[in-house]
């Protein structure tokens, strides 16, 4: 997955992530330059705060010419419509409103490069990826996780990465969770595309396999959580395709007779109900550990601790160090008098650009 991908989701979760809102700020094309960034650079030094916080005091002055102040008081206005659902829509219908609404899924079905279908794909695979998760924060966690390990020293560690990603990679081992009907094949690719977006998703599962030299793990769950809800599952038709000579299966006790699933015997293990409360209770065919593994797993799993913090930037509660009528010069307006303070905001009465509001860091007291 790309990390400007998700960089929308953070500036959602996390408005101060500054890094994130560098990458989206004109993703797609908004007619805003590094001219503009540079503002909101320069205002969010001198006041102590987030870009995102910077952006928001300037689209009260002008500082920014009409045409970008409007553009970026839009933006803003679409990031607090998506935050304001953060707790009232499913987290994964969430993010196909913020990629669809802001123009970055629209961009790639425009672009006519040969990176364009990975990237759709990858779209898809990002939104698939969010339901494995309680919320959006914890998501964008276990992203950041991924990124730091990338970004570590070259020890033994462990790649995570979507299978269009792997491509022309290979691996002594290599793990495939997730092939379930409707995960894997996609459910949405097979309403869209049929029997032609069916065989690109066995390619795919081709391309995932050969990229281990030595073993590959493929696993399915019969109870997955989505949307804080246990949903029954069955293993993806992919796995009934494998060669039984090639293939070593270990599930729950008459899961499979000979190289077919048996579904009756599914049904009667708990298809549909979980077993328990540990974590994959009720799993099916294919997972390589055994369920006694699991649960000595479940028993040493620590809790996890997600939460939600807000950063709040309010103007400055100290008085301005400026006065009513005293002169100042601004880089751009040129020289003008004060003639109102609002915190750290100013109106300006300017000789040759008229009246102007203007941030406070932005003029000089004039000699």
């Amino acid at each position: 997955m790309c990390i400007r991908d998700s960089a929308y989701l953070r500036v959602v979760a996390q408005p101060s992530d500054d890094l994130a809102f560098e990458r989206i700020f004109n993703v797609p094309k908004r007619g805003l330059g590094d001219a503009t960034m540079q503002q909101f650079t320069q205002a969010a030094r001198a006041q102590g705060t987030s870009l995102m916080a910077a952006a928001r005091l300037l689209i009260e002055t002008d500082e920014l010419k009409p045409r970008p102040r409007s553009t970026v008081r839009e933006m803003i206005q679409s990031f607090d419509r998506w935050r304001a659902l953060l707790d009232n829509m499913p987290h994964a219908e969430l993010a196909e409103t913020v990629l669809d609404e802001s123009g970055y899924t629209a961009m790639w079905q425009a672009d006519k490069s040969i990176e364009a279908p990975g990237r759709l794909e990858n779209l898809k695979e990002l939104v698939q990826a969010l339901s494995g998760f309680e919320n959006l924060g914890g998501f964008l966690e276990h992203v950041s996780l991924v990124m730091d390990a990338e970004q570590g020293p070259d020890d033994d560690m462990v790649n995570i990465m979507t299978m269009h990603a792997a491509k022309g990679l290979e691996f002594d081992t290599v793990f495939l969770p997730g092939w379930e009907e409707g995960l894997f094949p996609s459910q949405r690719t097979l309403d869209e595309s049929g029997n032609a977006g069916l065989e690109e998703e066995r390619r795919l599962a081709y391309v995932g396999i050969t990229r281990a030299r030595e073993r590959a793990f493929i696993s399915a769950a019969a109870n997955r959580r989505i949307y804080n809800q246990y949903q029954s599952s069955l293993p993806s038709r992919f796995i009934e395709e494998l060669p039984e000579s090639h293939v070593e299966r270990e599930a729950a006790p008459g899961l499979y007779q000979g190289n077919r699933f048996d579904y009756q015997s599914y049904n009667a293990y708990g298809g549909g109900v979980p077993r328990s409360n540990e974590p994959g209770g009720g799993f099916a065919s294919g997972d390589y550990r055994s369920l006694g593994e699991r649960r000595a797993a479940a028993q040493r799993a620590q809790p996890t601790i997600i939460a939600k913090a807000d950063k709040i930037m309010v103007s400055a509660a100290a008085p301005s160090h400026f006065a009513v009528g005293e002169r100042v010069f601004h880089q751009k307006f040129g020289y003008g008098s004060v003639r109102v303070i609002e915190g750290n905001k100013l109106t300006v009465e300017f000789e040759k650009a008229g009246e102007k509001k203007v941030i406070d860091t932005f003029v000089e007291k004039a000699e």
